[in-house]
């Protein structure tokens, strides 16, 4: 498709796909990717990227735009005799983020509250 410039100049804009935006989404996230270098290399302005992203975000892809990070879980049976733990520790959960980053929470933690404190740490 191409459209008039406002210089008159006859200019192409390009139109992508959902599978093209997702796929060059997806690589503006791989490890030392950089956004301006992926742009680039489709043609587009890095801030349309940024917009992308943001937007993928949004519609809830699911992984907030950010690939796909498996943590392991380990899962105790209830009916083993306890493992020495600190005192006052049932009832806690600790989220240990990629980053290394901790959040312990007590078990009458708000859910939405625990919702927005991640959601936080997901955008830095």
């Amino acid at each position: 498709m191409s459209e008039q410039g406002a210089d008159g100049e006859g200019r192409r804009r390009r139109t992508w796909s959902a599978d093209q935006k997702q796929r060059i989404i997806a690589e503006s996230f791989a490890p030392g990717a950089s956004v301006a270098e992926v742009a680039r290399r489709y043609g587009l302005n890095a801030n349309m990227l940024f917009t992308w992203r943001r937007r993928d975000r949004r519609v809830g892809s699911g992984n907030d735009g950010a690939p796909v990070n498996i943590v392991p879980v380990r899962v105790v049976d209830a009916t083993l005799p306890a493992i020495a733990t600190a005192p006052g520790s049932m009832g806690r959960m600790e989220i240990v983020l990629i980053g290394g980053e901790r959040i312990i929470v007590g078990a009458d933690v708000d859910a939405s509250s625990l919702a927005r404190v991640a959601k936080a740490l997901s955008r830095r």
